[in-house]
């Protein structure tokens, strides 16, 4: 039975006879003339003014009619009453604690999608115990008071866990949303970041088929669920990648999107339909597509709509009226949706106001759990394609009047005395009203050894364990040899090489490592070639799970391009959302599947932070493991391309990422030490939940040896260590310290050389991979000092612990002048720490196109603008004479 069975048909032998006609046309002109007839056919009527709806689209009625839903395998009594001890839980522990601490929390979301979920806890969503990997679970943010509700019931929540919910100062509370980082044993997903949680799930999905083609796990028997709200999906990350999800055939996925018809403010489409909306969407892009809106008490009438008066009523009806039937009462439904037409006054005279706003304004499929579960199933039998499944419900549903369908419902954070007693009543809780006397409405367990528990207990034993959970077993990786990090290090001699392709080659010699050479995961947004990464195309071969069926144009040469279903490199085309929702299914594989990776993220560092910030938070919350590059790095180095491509502030934006290790290396060896210390810190026994962000070039330069002595590598780690001392100064040289990173370190050192030589300047450069790196170790230092001396310590012998650029700097000679190729700010993170006279040199403001002499000169970054400017620090200073500052700008043409 199909869903255009459940349709009125006036003269089945017309419709016999339009059938044998395709039929006939299918057979002479064969199956694309007869799809042609009836695309013309389709276009015709339309432009007649008839009325026919679209191929996108199927009536605003359930895909399976009731009578073609599969029989229900759970004890439903039992289920129902399960369902009502979390939504009773859900509501106290939000109200009581906006009661206490006015901390607030979402009830309305929750009560709507209760049964969304419960159905896929009880018959559905696989744990961890069986394959390591179970199910990804993509919980909305706003539903979670209801998966505390049933943890709780469970016994993996205390009441006092619950009465902690929002109070997580202190250790061992909730935090409001899933959140990996504050809660790691049990949300496995950050999601409360509205759009995040659709195109995260897509490349989840998309990595688990990855991680079996390339052989490193079956993941087969994992699914990928995504709960969503309907008015989510108004963000353009939510629709991002249907596509792709679609190409790649992804029947290990499904959205289910709560169409409960409200956003956070009023109606998602109130003049519109949403439903109808998301289903063109979601087939134009290829998905199998199963509505399930209406509840079985519509079912009578829809058998009763013989001439369709009730279907083209249901369609017509714009979201914002059937949000308000759900509030109203019966001889408002009966007024305003069966009075609109007469051909339903039949239906309304049969029907009392009682019935009417049963059916109309409450029944919804989302609330029945036969409806969901036929759902469900028919998402996970389609083979081929994604599913979505597009449930409706009523927002505040079980809540009472004063919530249900209310426009306010998101911000209202408690439940009346009486509101509660209401909602006992019509769950059919045993609470006793002289429970409810008191002014904090208290939670609610039938007990560990109740029929409910251990129902709970055996259905999740059955499914795999607890869900949703979040697993994670050690599986160190060992380092790789120190051959290529040594080739690094020891300098390009007489070739000039970009810090860029340093790192490619780094993480070329990488992947060939026996033992952990696979596990690397390269993640490019189209631009490999830029990044001079096409060498790794034939070598480690381009991702794809159809393989390779064209001939590449290239196929003859060196460097083809080498799609493959085994191939290693993640090439996501130009998206730089798309790519870190790749690298983060990358960077958590060692919790969602018990598999290490190692991704590398590469970009032009422009449309990195700047774009995707809010996707580098989520990555942090989940706790990501990995590295990302931001190439071709710096305002002044991407010469021509202008505004929009030159970089002088991720490094800013990433230091606000307290998982970021962010990273502006000067030197190939720099490369070196950083990424073998980042592989031990992240891969190795004790691995740290940090990802590494470092910046690289694309300024071809002689790249140097490591500079022998000690403290240089831990200097590179640390983020400073002096590179250059200043050689044949005079013993009365004005003195001073240069400090510099990335590509400004070459400025630094030409600056140096015409101090020296045109004005007997001595200055010592100072290589800074790391500014944000300092900045965190003196806050470390400040904090630990502090809490020395409110524990009564004092500041001990030595005066408490000493910033490491502190002690750096500590008694070097002159002022300090830092330049690189950022904004000044980045830099201006350790002057509080410098006990000597601190000046900045930048690139803020707006990139330019033009030459990068030119462009450094517009920005006073150039090795005479900064000798020009470390002479004006040192004429304040009275070290040198105003007349050398003017005689140097004059002498190289430098402007103030």
């Amino acid at each position: 039975m199909s869903q255009l069975d459940q349709l009125p048909d006036k003269d089945p032998s017309e419709v016999a006879e339009w059938r044998e006609s395709l039929d006939a046309a299918a057979g002479f002109g064969g199956p694309q003339r007869a799809a042609q007839l009836l695309q013309r056919v389709n276009e015709h009527a339309r432009r007649t003014g008839i009325d026919v709806p679209p191929f996108l689209e199927t009536p605003y009625i359930n895909t399976i009619p009731t009578a073609a839903e599969p029989a229900y395998p759970g004890d439903e009594a039992m289920e129902a009453r399960i369902t009502a001890w979390n939504r009773w839980n859900a509501a106290a522990m939000v109200t009581r604690g906006n009661q206490r601490g006015g901390l607030g929390g979402h009830m309305a979301t929750f009560a709507s999608a209760a049964w969304l979920y419960e159905v896929g806890f009880q018959h559905f969503f696989r744990g961890k115990e069986t394959d390591g990997s179970g199910d990804q679970l993509y919980v909305q943010g706003h539903a979670s008071p209801g998966v505390y509700a049933r943890a709780f019931l469970e016994g993996r929540l205390s009441e006092g866990q619950l009465d902690r919910f929002r109070q997580e100062a202190g250790g061992d509370g909730l935090p409001s949303y899933p959140h990996p980082r504050r809660l790691p044993w049990l949300w496995e997903f950050p999601t409360v970041s509205m759009g995040l949680g659709p195109i995260s799930a897509i490349y989840q999905a998309r990595f688990n088929r990855y991680l079996t083609n390339r052989g490193i796990k079956d993941t087969s028997g994992s699914h990928v669920w995504a709960f969503l709200g309907d008015g989510e999906m108004d963000e353009p990350e939510s629709t991002a990648a249907l596509a792709l999800a679609a190409r790649e055939k992804l029947d290990n996925l499904t959205f289910v999107i709560n169409c409960n018809l409200q956003r956070l403010d009023g109606p998602v489409r109130g003049n519109y339909k949403i439903v109808q909306e998301l289903e063109r969407q979601f087939r134009a892009a290829g998905w199998n597509v199963v509505k399930s809106l209406w509840g079985q008490a519509w079912d009578e009438l829809l058998a009763d709509d013989t001439d369709g008066a009730l279907v083209r009523r249901l369609g017509s009806v714009p979201d914002g009226q059937f949000q308000t039937f759900a509030a109203r009462d019966g001889a408002y439904i009966r007024e305003r949706f069966l009075g609109a037409d007469p051909a339903l006054a039949p239906l309304a005279d049969r029907l009392s106001d009682a019935r009417l706003q049963e059916i109309v304004g409450t029944s919804r499929a989302g609330h029945e759990p036969r409806k969901v579960y036929a759902a469900y199933r028919a998402a996970l039998e389609h083979q081929g394609a994604p599913t979505v499944v597009l449930v409706q419900t009523v927002k505040g549903w079980t809540l009472g009047p004063g919530f249900e369908s209310r426009n306010a419902n998101h911000q209202m954070k408690k439940l009346s005395g009486k509101e509660f007693r209401a909602m006992r009543d019509l769950l059919e809780l045993p609470i006793p009203d002289k429970a409810l006397d008191d002014s904090l409405v208290p939670y609610w367990h039938p007990g560990p050894d109740s029929p409910e528990a251990r129902y709970l207990k055996e259905r999740r034993a059955a499914l795999g364990g607890p869900a949703p959970a979040r697993k994670v077993v050690p599986k160190p990786l060992p380092l790789p040899s120190a051959k290529p990090f040594d080739a690094l290090k020891k300098g390009s001699g007489s070739q000039e090489i970009a810090t860029t392709m340093a790192f490619v080659r780094l993480v070329k010699e990488l992947m060939r490592d026996k033992e952990t050479g696979g596990r690397w995961v390269p993640v490019v947004p189209d631009e490999a070639r830029t990044f001079g990464m096409e060498s790794l195309f034939p070598s480690a071969g381009i991702y794809s799970p159809v393989g390779q069926t064209y001939d590449p144009v290239d196929r003859d040469q060196l460097l083809y391009y080498k799609e493959s279903k085994d191939g290693q490199i993640l090439n996501e085309g130009i998206t730089e959302a798309g790519s870190l929702a790749s690298l983060t299914a990358a960077a958590t594989s060692y919790a969602t599947h018990a598999e290490p990776m190692i991704p590398f993220y590469i970009f032009y560092s422009m449309f990195g932070w700047q774009r995707t910030a809010d996707q580098f938070w989520a990555l942090a919350d989940q706790l990501g493991r990995g590295f990302v590059i931001g190439a071709t790095a710096g305002r002044t180095t991407m010469t021509g391309e202008g505004l929009q491509h030159a970089d002088g502030h991720s490094h800013l934006i990433a230091s606000t990422n307290p998982a970021a290790v962010s990273y502006d290396p000067a030197f190939a060896y720099e490369v070196a030490v950083i990424v073998r210390e980042g592989l031990r810190r992240m891969y190795g026994p004790d691995a740290e939940d940090v990802f590494y962000y470092l910046t690289v070039y694309n300024e071809t330069k002689v790249q140097p040896p490591m500079p022998s002595g000690e403290g240089v590598e831990e200097g590179i780690l640390r983020g400073l260590y002096r590179y250059q001392e200043a050689v044949d100064a005079a013993a009365d040289s004005p003195r001073l310290q240069l400090l510099a990173s990335g590509t400004a370190v070459h400025w630094a050192l030409e600056a140096q050389r015409l101090l020296r030589d045109d004005w007997g300047v001595a200055a010592d450069v100072w290589s800074a991979p790391s500014w944000t790196e300092l900045r965190r170790e003196a806050l470390d230092a400040e904090a630990e000092n502090l809490r020395a001396a409110t524990a009564g310590e004092g500041a001990g012998a030595g005066g408490g612990r000493v910033p490491y650029v502190t002690r750096a700097l500590a008694g070097a000679p002159g002022p300090v002048v830092a330049v690189s190729d950022w904004m000044r700010a980045v830099p201006d993170q350790i002057s509080p720490w410098v006990e000597q006279e601190w000046t900045s040199i930048g690139t803020d403001g707006f990139g330019l196109s033009d030459s990068r002499e030119n462009v450094r000169r517009h920005f006073g970054v150039d090795a005479p603008s900064i000798a020009v400017a470390v002479l004006a620090t040192l004429a304040r200073r009275g070290e040198v004479k105003q007349e050398t500052v003017r005689q140097a700008a004059a002498r190289y043409g430098v402007e103030a």
